[in-house]
């Protein structure tokens, strides 16, 4: 039996509560607060921005996970506005908000996380979100996931979330993640925030290491722009009976197929993208070579606005994949797009320039996550290892949004 996707948003990991409200922290009073509340005794795992210019909410997550060994029970969320570069208003204001949703939840506030997102040097309207925090945790419920994950949402076009199950030694297992992404993206973590529930107890240093490993395939193999921020947090959660460790792989593949799904949905919901462009780079020395020429190809501003004019400019890709500084002969290199074989062992093929573009035009132009993958495939011929790296194009409507974005 594998990992089935659920659609009902309350067939949830057991045990979990969440809440998503408008608190008036968006001008467009959407939601904007979001809360997770998780069973006694649950195992968090956190990562976040390497920015050294950072929220002081992220530096609050790393120290009380540090402090409790991963032992804390809920993360409140705003979105709207990323208290960054608030200086120590902006640190007392989290510290506030987490000391009086624990207050109301009956919690150490030091087991209360913080994580906000939205634009860098705006404070958040404290009185609002103060105002509305009984509500918030009034609405806490199995029920409502989806309302949580619409409100962690920015410049997002789409909520990010996905639901697994499995049976596995005779109990049923899932797993449900949520995320925002959307501009500002990077391979090194992003301009994101994700949290990934479970409710299969596992132990802090093997949860750490899963959550790791997935991380390093799925959120740190994405890119929209090159731009990482202030903000960026993934935050994984376990709670429930122990698994035997022969399960764990099991554990394992639906985590990173939670992670993976996300992560190619804050890709494809790039600023003004109208395409996912998938990177695979094979045969490789390793896979830390494969995933570095995979990023770099994803991540090439060259590369996604050809891609965004149908333009197949394969020299760019090879361009982007030598920027790396990863040796490889390009004598021995293979290069794909689509099923469009476009060099052999290095040597350029004769291939159709207008069927390639119609093929990508087909993609730019088709379902969204169905059929608008763009796929680019560079065979190195020198290992066996392999490398997946997501991005988008890049239009013109990316500059417009960003352009205006605080105006």
């Amino acid at each position: 039996m594998a990992w089935t996707f659920i659609n009902d948003c309350e067939k949830i990991p057991d045990g979990f509560l969440f809440s998503g409200i408008s608190a008036g922290l968006k001008v467009s009073k959407t939601k904007d607060l979001a809360l997770i509340l998780s069973p006694p005794n649950s195992i968090f795992s956190g990562f976040f921005t390497n920015s050294s210019v950072r929220a002081s909410c992220v530096d609050i997550c790393i120290n009380r996970l540090q402090e409790s060994l991963g032992l804390v029970r809920a993360i409140i969320i705003n979105s709207g506005q990323a208290n960054a570069c608030t200086g120590d208003r902006g640190l007392a204001d989290s510290l506030a908000i987490t000391k009086e949703v624990g207050g109301i939840l009956g919690i150490p506030d030091n087991q209360i996380l913080i994580c906000s997102t939205g634009v860098i040097g705006e404070y958040i309207p404290m009185k609002n979100l103060i105002n509305k925090l009984p509500l918030l945790v009034k609405n806490l419920d199995g029920k409502n996931f989806r309302s949580a994950s619409e409100a962690i949402l920015t410049t997002d076009l789409v909520p990010k979330r996905f639901i697994i199950e499995r049976s596995i030694a005779g109990r049923k297992v899932r797993i449900a993640g949520f995320a925002k992404g959307s501009g500002m993206i990077y391979p090194n973590m992003a301009t994101m925030l994700a949290f990934i529930i479970c409710d299969v107890g596992i132990e802090k240093k093997i949860w750490d290491e899963m959550i790791n490993n997935a991380m390093r395939s799925s959120f740190n193999s994405i890119s929209v722009d090159g731009e990482t921020s202030t903000n960026d947090s993934f935050i994984a959660i376990n709670s429930g009976k122990l698994i035997d460790e022969q399960y764990l792989p099991i554990i394992y593949e639906g985590i990173d197929l939670v992670c993976k799904k996300l992560a190619k949905s804050i890709a494809r919901d790039g600023e003004g993208a109208n395409c996912l462009i998938e990177v695979i780079v094979e045969n490789a020395k390793n896979e830390t070579d494969a995933l570095t020429i995979a990023r770099s190809i994803s991540n090439s501003m060259l590369v996604k606005a050809a891609i965004h004019g149908c333009d197949p400019n394969w020299g760019r890709i090879i361009a982007a994949a030598g920027n790396t500084g990863i040796q490889f002969k390009i004598n021995d290199v293979d290069l794909f797009i689509g099923e469009f074989h476009i060099l052999s062992k290095g040597e350029l093929i004769s291939f159709d320039r207008k069927q390639v573009s119609n093929y990508i035009k087909t993609k730019i132009n088709g379902d969204y996550l169905v059929d608008d993958i763009v796929e680019i495939k560079l065979k190195l011929n020198h290992g066996k290892s392999q490398g997946i790296a997501w991005g988008c194009d890049l239009s013109k409507r990316y500059v417009e949004i960003n352009s205006e974005y605080t105006t």
